[in-house]
């Protein structure tokens, strides 16, 4: 098997029949269905959503972003081995789990490979809902320097770096540049209060102010349910990032969902209990691989200053990161994927051939 060929690094290339433009983010790619396609899909499979509803098949790739640019390894290696794979079948595993609780549904109707997810359109919450258990990362740096206030709540002093919070903390931020918001920077990833959020909800996307508590009762239980099936593989929740959405139903009403991912190593951090009782931080997330690049180049306030963000782009650009860091950050995906799922993961020696072959003979999506 040749490793650059099992990376899926370039999704959105897909001979995938659409008549929009396909949408490229640091991870995934969404491809629009054409009307007939998504109509025709519904009734098909009878998915739970009205007729009319437009459908996108979401791909996944192996690319690796971390301080807002992309990492490429030795040998023409543009992503992770498996990081893909792991990320799906990590969500997958706790949206099932969501349901099983009783919480709110997703965005995804359907599964086709383990990089493919044929999703709903929803309207976005424009707010990045992040939820802490544990003082760590960037609110550590800020705490250390003073700061106590963190999105309209106060933290006592005297806490320590790693130390669980007396509390869960819901620390949002915006998702996006969103303009007009009084005491809001028009700029993207902007920490905000509750009461900004009260103060003007619509203009952060919720359709009416109740669900500003719906938001926040489905962090906090989507959290708990995470938080507690990591504990009996001893892993420790630190911290997350939801997306939540709208979507009408088939009686079409409007329901709040959970969007994106959840739980997985790229949104949020998950430390090894074992290794946190002897006083020691085992990252199984992403935060491994950004604390290899901090020490990795001379310069670590490249990747933390934004005012220095061409020399940063330069440095992911015109860097081919050892293949060791690389391959060892595939172990972190793939090891607590088959951990949170109780499954190897399955890997694929070519996934872009498959998803063809796939969505061209049981979906009829490729022409």
């Amino acid at each position: 098997m040749n490793l650059a060929d099992s990376v899926l690094a370039v999704n959105n290339d897909l001979p995938i029949r659409t008549d929009k433009p396909v949408h490229s983010g640091k991870v995934r790619s969404v491809y629009w269905l054409t009307e007939a396609d998504s109509r025709r899909l519904i009734e098909q499979h009878s998915y739970d959503v009205p007729a009319d509803t437009p459908l996108a098949i979401m791909v996944i790739s192996d690319r690796i972003s971390a301080f807002d640019c992309i990492f490429h390894g030795e040998g023409g290696l543009k992503g992770i081995p498996g990081k893909g794979a792991a990320l799906n079948a990590i969500s997958n595993h706790w949206f099932k789990l969501f349901k099983d609780n009783g919480l709110a549904d997703s965005h995804i109707l359907d599964i086709p490979h383990p990089f493919v997810w044929i999703v709903q359109k929803a309207r976005p919450v424009k707010v990045e809902a992040i939820i802490r258990q544990y003082i760590t990362g960037s609110m550590w740096r800020a705490y250390e320097k003073g700061e106590r206030v963190f999105c309209g709540i106060t933290l006592p002093d005297g806490l320590s770096k790693n130390q669980k919070l007396p509390q869960l903390l819901i620390t949002p931020s915006t998702k996006g540049i969103l303009t007009g918001i009084p005491g809001v920077p028009e700029q993207d990833d902007v920490n905000i209060s509750r009461a900004d959020i009260e103060a003007n909800y619509q203009a952060f996307g919720f359709e009416k102010p109740e669900d500003i508590d719906l938001y926040e009762k489905l962090l906090k239980e989507g959290f708990g349910v995470i938080s507690e099936a990591l504990a009996k593989l001893d892993q420790l929740f630190v911290d997350t990032k939801f997306e939540f959405g709208y979507v009408t139903d088939r009686s079409g009403n409007s329901k709040l969902i959970y969007m994106d991912e959840v739980g997985t190593p790229d949104s949020s951090r998950i430390w090894d209990g074992a290794a946190f009782r002897d006083g020691k931080i085992l990252e199984n997330s992403k935060e491994g691989f950004r604390q290899f690049l901090l020490s990795h180049f001379p310069d670590p306030d490249i990747l933390l200053n934004k005012d220095r963000m061409p020399e940063r782009e330069a440095l992911a650009r015109d860097n081919a990161l050892p293949l060791e860091a690389m391959m060892e950050t595939s172990r972190t995906y793939t090891g607590i994927a088959a951990k949170i799922t109780g499954q190897a993961l399955p890997l694929s020696d070519n996934p872009k051939a498959e998803i063809i072959a796939i969505l061209k003979q049981q979906y009829q999506l490729i022409d």
